[in-house]
């Protein structure tokens, strides 16, 4: 299946007008020049810079051990692969905890430096002060909130379980008048982790921005979050099973180099050389 692939570069009020139309938004997290691409070629609104390519791609055991400059260089080679969605950045662990002026020296290095359209703040239900701040330096800010990487011990969660959680029932009220705090600030759109079928509709009914999310989101939002490496199944662990996801890609790159392994064992030629 190919996608068409539009050229009409998407902005903010165009994003915030899908909200306004009932149309869902696509945000693919990308780590690398060639899957940024791809993404962006498959129509995604948003090509996120997610903090847990340290875990998902180097192997780290907690997005905590993520750097701002880490992120930047992911960051840069994901702005070279995008044309058309926008690119949102993760803030690492530290920069918003430190303060506002912190904060928005962070987002300011990532916008000029990284050139990426919004950042992304996890934990900033926490930080109001530092939301206004940046949004004040004339950068979007896309705030994370609920059960996140940064935040889930709030809750009582160890990270590696949140992807089987959601927020609680009766935190409904708490969450409203959370995503109310961060649009007041000045937030662009909502990245509302582990929502629920419950918590997720309240919230994105009392806000007029859009709320998209990750792990625990459903049809209920306003758009989905979805790495590319869980979409495609690139994951080592796939080649020994079937994974639940729209390919397989773990298992046809470890045949394909199995494969050129034996060519090259065998004295053959290469496929793809000359």
């Amino acid at each position: 299946m190919t996608a068409p692939m539009s050229t009409t570069k998407v902005t903010i009020p165009a994003l915030q007008a899908m909200k306004a139309a009932g149309e869902k938004s696509v945000c693919f997290v990308a780590w690398d020049y060639q899957m940024a691409q791809l993404a962006d070629r498959a129509g995604a609104e948003i090509v996120s810079v997610g903090d847990t390519v340290g875990v998902n791609l180097w192997g780290q055991p907690h997005p905590l051990e993520i750097t701002m400059d880490e992120i930047m260089v992911v960051a840069k080679a994901v702005r070279r692969g995008v044309t058309r969605a926008l690119v949102s950045a993760d803030f690492p662990f530290g920069p918003l905890q430190e303060g506002s002026a912190s904060a928005v020296k962070a987002a300011i290095r990532l916008v000029k430096n990284a050139g990426v359209d919004l950042v992304k703040l996890d934990g900033a239900s926490d930080h109001p002060v530092a939301v206004e701040a940046i949004t004040r330096a004339g950068i979007p800010v896309f705030p994370q909130f609920g059960i996140t990487p940064q935040t889930s011990l709030k809750y009582g969660i160890e990270y590696s379980a949140a992807s089987t959680a959601q927020v609680p029932d009766e935190l409904l009220e708490e969450l409203v008048t959370e995503a109310k705090r961060l649009e007041s600030a000045g937030a662009v759109a909502l990245n509302f982790t582990n929502s629920g079928p419950v918590v997720g509709p309240a919230v994105v009914e009392a806000v007029g921005i859009p709320v998209l999310g990750g792990f625990g989101g459903g049809p209920w939002l306003d758009g989905r979050i979805r790495m590319v490496t869980a979409a495609i199944g690139y994951n080592a662990g796939n080649v020994d099973k079937e994974p639940d996801t729209y390919a397989n890609v773990a298992k046809v790159a470890y045949d394909a180099l199995v494969e050129c392994a034996s060519d090259i064992r065998g004295a053959r030629k290469l496929r793809g050389q000359k």
